[in-house]
């Protein structure tokens, strides 16, 4: 049989011979199928989300920057803490720990006093002359005493304690409370406590110096002004009306200030209600001053106010670095009451203009008791 006697369709059925092999451009015959081309791995240059197993390392480099931040924030706080140690460190302490009170859960009560010690004041300063005087001054003596009430049902209030309050000293003969002070701070404390029955369970003292600087570190203090106000003696000079904002010098002339005078309608109307208006300013003071520090929420702008009063300040031993911040802290936002001790005056039998308790003293006290 020839070929062309095959039946149409037996050669057509049958499966097409395998592509020949090129190998060095010769055909091989049963060679293997080539192998499957190579899998590259993407570079560097490709985007991330073409990159196999992109979520895992999505979560590692997250990973990476959240250890990265955590260490930056431990070193802060590390650093931060550390120079808080060393300005705490510089700061004088008072062995007044016999004398204070137990600490109660009624509240705490700090004995804040301001002195009138020149330490520290620059004759370049532009009212060393009403500060410093003529130089027959020296030693120090109580120019603002205080009464702070933190905690408690009452919550947060302060009293100030005029200098010429008339009260028996350290549980000896009848003076001026701002004597006291010449037997040392324990001595003011136990006249505090046993003439006026008010636990003080802290100290604070700060002077001239110390002032100046703790108004500086605040950038200054705002006071309402009903009427532009002077006092040469002091130094104030304010012009303007309503909130005005007073430097470091300026500040001091307002709390120093014994002959405030306000110019209304034209005219000098000075001040007579004495050491009692005194006291008032110093409160208004305070009140500016727990504002502007209640308000700071930068912890370098606390160490600030720590660096700038350090060389100024002393302290009850018993007070610790937690302590005082956490007062700052407690003092944020916080509007303390005013509270005014109701006095009467009176001249002794020596002659001297003095200020008694009067009808309601005891009520009012007993809110710090």
């Amino acid at each position: 049989m020839h070929d062309d006697d095959h039946p149409p369709g037996d050669q057509d059925d049958a499966p097409p011979p395998p592509p020949p092999i090129l190998r060095g451009g010769r055909d091989v015959e049963g060679s293997p199928p080539p192998p499957p081309p190579p899998i590259v791995a993407p570079s560097d240059d490709e985007p991330f989300d073409s990159v196999p197993h992109a979520p895992e390392r999505r979560r590692r480099r997250w990973v990476w920057w959240a250890a990265a931040a955590a260490a930056v924030t431990v070193l802060i706080v590390g650093a931060f803490s550390i120079w808080a140690l060393v300005l705490w460190g510089r700061i004088d302490r008072v062995d007044v720990s016999e004398s204070l009170a137990p600490a109660s859960g009624g509240g705490t009560n700090y004995l804040v006093v301001g002195t009138d010690s020149r330490d520290g004041i620059s004759a370049d300063n532009p009212n060393a002359g009403v500060i410093l005087g003529d130089g027959t001054v020296s030693g120090e003596r109580t120019d603002t005493v205080v009464v702070l009430r933190v905690g408690g049902a009452q919550g947060t209030m302060m009293m100030a304690l005029p200098r010429d309050l008339w009260l028996p000293i350290d549980g000896g003969a009848e003076q001026r409370i701002n004597t006291a002070f010449a037997g040392g701070p324990a001595a003011l404390i136990r006249t505090v406590q046993g003439s006026l029955g008010i636990p003080i369970q802290h100290y604070v003292e700060v002077d001239f110096s110390g002032f100046l600087g703790l108004v500086d570190a605040l950038g200054g203090i705002t006071i309402p002004f009903e009427n532009p106000a002077y006092d040469p003696a002091s130094g104030l000079s304010v012009a303007q009306t309503g909130p005005v904002h007073l430097d470091a010098d300026q500040a001091l002339a307002y709390v120093r200030s014994r002959g405030y005078t306000e110019v209304i309608d034209g005219r000098d109307v000075v001040d007579g209600s004495g050491d009692l208006g005194r006291v008032q300013r110093q409160q208004t003071f305070l009140r500016a001053v727990f504002d502007e520090i209640g308000g700071t929420r930068n912890p370098f702008t606390l160490l600030g106010i720590l660096d700038a009063l350090a060389g100024n300040i002393r302290l009850d031993d018993d007070l610790g670095l937690r302590d005082a911040f956490g007062l700052a802290r407690r003092l944020r936002g916080l509007d303390p009451e005013t509270v005014e001790l109701p006095t009467f005056p009176f001249t002794t039998s020596g002659g001297a203009a003095v200020l008694g308790l009067d009808a309601g003293a005891d009520e009012v006290l007993g809110r710090f008791r």
